[in-house]
């Protein structure tokens, strides 16, 4: 199990499995590597494209609060199905509708299932272990648990090319049955020991949005948590969706290519995601992060400067820091949430303001691209990435030293800086 020991109790053995299972197949969208060149096949253009990817963001952030609220106050188990549910409807509107309106439908579905997932899964792994006592255990199996979500994609995306030379929309056809199979396992996974204190579920949602905003002006420190990982999720983001396949079409790569590179990387970011407690315990989990996404930065900006092969090389070391980074802030963002009853609707806050500055970023990146202007894009990321986490850094410095002492909730860590 790459490594992680999981807890005797035999209960909690297996709905970790469980949950591994749900991202292995929730996560595996084999039409990433070609979906670029699949709409440009279809007669879109690149400001379509990425004018898509920016609604894409839009619709996420306009749903994430409501799904999250959803999740909270009723179950999270019940939003992972509703996910992996849209997922398959999502995936299949391609294959019968391939034009603007069929691409744009595609997105907004894909936006509403991972809204109902993104936080909802932290919340349901974080919630279930502490509760089963193993709350020690959530750093790493969250961490190895992104690192087998990765390895389908090792296996499937060098072929997907080939795959869609054979067959089109078959990228698509397979993403689909991924998607029901993850249900499945979501339909399989058991209920928080003793049960969790759910508010009056007739409540008007709006209780929850003030509840959730309550709890997070109480905790400064959660909130510039948040703002450090904006910078780390939209270089993550942009990189591997909207950035990859024109940087590899500027380094003159053949498309059949992009799926075995994006394995490649994938390879190094489940070796990261696998081992993310090692480089936390030598610098804490702030600095990891603060670290990880100054080297992601660097790594873009290096792209400009260098050849094909090389190119893979750096977009490798791109991969390992995201491997590292996800598993670190995500309990960085659990530890510090003040209220568990906003759990979910608290990450989903997080991820509103994460995709938001995608969706800015995926629309000068269209403009830039249409421009012929990839590498100014690259460099311009870099160096505003940079300045941002400068900044950042002073923050931290200001907001750790007027922190006050709070006295630590029964059953949680205190979290290291």
């Amino acid at each position: 199990m790459l490594g992680l020991r999981l807890p005797a109790n035999p209960a909690v053995r297996r709905t970790v499995r469980l949950t591994y299972g749900f991202q292995f197949f929730f996560g595996l969208l084999l039409w990433v590597p070609i979906f670029y060149q699949y709409q440009k096949l279809a007669g879109l253009s690149d400001g379509e494209i990425f004018g898509i990817q920016s609604i894409y963001y839009i619709v996420f952030c306009l749903l994430e609060i409501p799904t999250g609220m959803i999740a909270d106050r009723f179950d999270y188990r019940t939003s992972l199905a509703a996910g992996a549910g849209v997922l398959v409807a999502a995936n299949l509107v391609p294959v019968f509708l391939g034009s603007y309106t069929g691409f744009l439908l595609h997105f907004v579905l894909i936006a509403l299932a991972r809204s109902l997932v993104s936080g909802a899964q932290s919340a349901y792994l974080y919630e279930y272990l502490h509760a089963s006592g193993a709350g020690e255990h959530y750093l790493r199996v969250e961490g190895v648990g992104r690192a087998y979500s990765l390895i389908g994609k090792i296996v499937y995306w060098p072929v997907i090319g080939l795959l869609m030379t054979w067959n089109l929309p078959s990228p698509y056809w397979l993403t689909a049955i991924n998607a029901g199979i993850a249900l499945v396992f979501a339909l399989k996974l058991p209920a928080i020991p003793g049960g969790r204190v759910v508010r009056d579920k007739t409540a008007s949602l709006l209780a929850g949005v003030g509840g959730a905003l309550s709890a997070l002006r109480s905790s400064r420190w959660l909130m510039v948590l948040m703002v450090q990982g904006i910078a780390m999720f939209t270089l993550v983001r942009i990189c591997q969706v909207n950035l990859f396949q024109p940087i590899l079409e500027s380094k003159s790569l053949s498309v059949n290519w992009y799926g075995a590179v994006l394995a490649a990387m994938t390879v190094f970011e489940a070796l990261g995601a696998a081992r993310p407690h090692r480089l936390r315990r030598a610098i804490g989990p702030v600095g990891s992060v603060f670290t990880l996404t100054i080297v992601m930065a660097l790594c873009l900006g290096a792209v400009v400067f260098v050849g094909s092969f090389p190119t893979v090389l750096v977009l490798c070391v791109f991969a390992v820091a995201t491997g590292i980074s996800f598993p670190v802030q995500k309990q960085l963002l659990n530890d510090s949430i003040p209220d568990s009853r906003y759990r979910a609707t608290l990450l989903s806050m997080e991820s509103i303001v994460d995709r938001a500055v995608c969706a800015v970023v995926a629309v000068a990146l269209g403009a830039y691209l249409a421009a012929g202007q990839l590498n100014e894009f690259l460099v311009l990321s870099a160096v505003v990435t940079c300045v941002v986490m400068g900044l950042l850094a002073v923050l931290l410095l200001v907001v750790r030293k007027h922190r006050s002492d709070r006295r630590v909730p029964a059953g949680r860590e205190p979290v290291s800086a």
